[in-house]
């Protein structure tokens, strides 16, 4: 087939493509509500952000006026990239109806058609406040044609960071496949790099804050000078403009040139993993994985719920990415976790079992509980229909939760005594941190079941189904809120004892009814949300 034919046929599957992304955003009520939030809230950023824009064009007199513009030449290019490849993991990495669309259509065509879709949903989603930043601009320096030559700049270098994050996505998924015992250990690394690059950034937001550290030669040390000559072409005809360099032409020559040779290789590439069988070599690792290791320990295996709680903890081994929610929880502790143990060595012990308690009582909900419905879905017609009760079906996905959470929990509050904290109150801590996991299990699985989440999409090779982010947030806030009255209550009784004013008394009874009576009731609705459920 030729190029024109192929890019033709790329360009139809791209537009399906897209426009089947449209009807799944607006499919449902609840996610046109949330697009409406979404919208409103970034667009208020964005008129914000565009009057500075407007300000700054007015006022700069050169390109090296500019903040940040010399490195954010250098790491937008190379962050776009990385993000095509992520987003080869994630979406783009296969087509849907494989089987027909390539015996259909060269396979140059179908990777023509996904990059145009992709390339169409993030312009759809960062485009139009990017051009808006850009009139913005543009309107206070006075420039018009500076929109058409930023366009005429940008296209190569998006196009060259298109095809090869494309190319290099579709290799790492082709090591993947031929090796996939490592997909669990990348899952893993991926995962700590992640919290690690966030705990990180905000020790070195407080540090460059504190002017421990220059940001400018931070970014200076990431600045690739040819390509910031290459996109101050962008600036040909304005007041900005720089004097012309020779590395700008070479840069927009090898961009031009190696973005057919990118497409190239995605093709090369994508040809090979899409018509690649290697399934029985797969099929016999799971197989022989598969018939070992799921026996309960003694103390699960005493019960029914405990043996279903066994097979939920088995499962998040080996599909660790259905707790890629729980990250959510690094943006609320962040901000203020550099600074937490700072100025407190007295109350150290404290600081690390509430800590540790506060992030016990979230996993042990957070884990398996805030989605039960969705998670069971693909299974639930038949674990509805066997002898197991609903309560024990509940049941054991809230013990899942506690034996995660629980043993947290302990480590942390008797630990503290190594930080300063009294044995008494250690152990004090322990036993009122298990309680609060216990009521945020309980708590988990009714809200959990009350919002349920079914739908599936695809993440390095394998299908997720994460919770709702409402659900989540709202967990994080009454469980965050309520563990934290239920430390300082704890801490009120491990050092007064037991109240004999009136007042305290009657605080502490009123919280611990609030706590059990809703923890409770969430629990009694899963089991009823369980036992009436139905199929559409």
């Amino acid at each position: 087939m030729t190029l024109r034919r192929d890019v033709r046929h790329g360009l139809r599957i791209g537009r399906a493509e897209f426009v089947r992304s449209i009807r799944g955003y607006t499919k449902e009520t609840r996610r046109v509500i949330g697009i409406i939030f979404s919208v409103l809230f970034f667009g208020v950023m964005t008129l914000f952000l565009a009057s500075g824009a407007y300000v700054a064009g007015r006022s700069v007199q050169s390109a090296a006026e500019i903040p940040f513009f010399d490195p954010a030449t250098t790491v937008l290019p190379a962050a776009l990239l990385v993000l095509v490849v992520l987003r080869t993991f994630e979406r783009i990495g296969d087509i849907e109806a494989s089987e027909f669309v390539l015996t259909t259509v060269h396979p140059r065509a179908v990777v023509i058609g996904l990059l145009v879709a992709e390339t169409s949903r993030l312009v759809l989603w960062f485009g139009l406040p990017i051009a808006a930043f850009v009139a913005a601009f543009t309107s206070g320096l006075g420039a018009p044609t500076l929109p058409l030559s930023a366009a005429a700049v940008l296209l190569p270098l998006v196009g060259w960071a298109t095809v090869w994050g494309y190319a290099l996505g579709i290799g790492f998924l082709r090591v993947l496949q031929y090796l996939p015992g490592i997909r669990r250990m990348l899952k893993i690394v991926g995962g700590a790099l992640v919290l690690v690059f966030v705990a990180g950034s905000q020790f070195v937001g407080q540090a460059i804050v504190s002017e421990d550290i220059s940001i400018g030669s931070l970014l200076s040390r990431v600045t690739f000078a040819p390509l910031v000559d290459y996109v101050s072409l962008a600036f040909v005809g304005t007041p900005l403009a720089r004097p012309s360099s020779w590395t700008a032409a070479v840069v927009a020559l090898v961009l031009l040139a190696l973005t057919p040779v990118g497409l190239a290789v995605a093709t090369r590439q994508a040809t090979a993993l899409w018509f690649t069988d290697v399934g029985s070599r797969s099929a016999t690792a799971q197989s022989k994985g598969s018939e070992s290791g799921f026996s309960a320990p003694k103390p699960l295996a005493l019960a029914q719920s405990g043996r279903i709680a066994w097979g939920h903890l088995v499962r998040g081994v080996r599909h660790p990415q259905q707790f890629s929610h729980l990250i959510t929880i690094i943006f609320f502790i962040g901000p203020v976790g550099t600074s937490a143990f700072q100025g407190l060595d007295d109350y150290l012990g404290l600081v690390v079992a509430g800590t540790g308690i506060g992030l016990a009582t979230y996993l042990a909900g957070a884990t398996f509980g805030l989605n039960p419905l969705g998670d069971e879905r693909p299974q639930l017609p038949f674990l509805l229909l066997t002898a197991t009760t609903p309560r024990t079906l509940v049941r054991g996905r809230a013990l899942a939760g506690f034996a995660i959470g629980a043993p947290v929990a302990v480590v942390a509050s008797l630990g503290s005594i190594a930080f300063g904290t009294k044995p008494l109150h250690g152990v004090g801590f322990a036993l009122g941190g298990v309680v609060m996991c216990l009521a945020a299990t309980a708590f988990a699985v009714g809200i959990g079941t009350a919002y349920p989440i079914y739908e599936e999409r695809e993440f390095w090779g394998t299908e997720t189904v994460v919770p709702s982010t409402l659900v989540l947030l709202l967990y994080i806030f009454i469980v965050g809120g309520g563990t934290t009255i239920g430390y300082f209550t704890t801490l009120y009784l491990v050092s007064e004892g037991i109240p004999t004013a009136v007042l305290p008394g009657v605080l502490i009874g009123l919280y611990g009814l609030v706590t059990a009576g809703v923890s409770y009731g969430s629990y009694r609705y899963a089991i009823r949300r369980y036992r009436t459920y139905t199929f559409d």
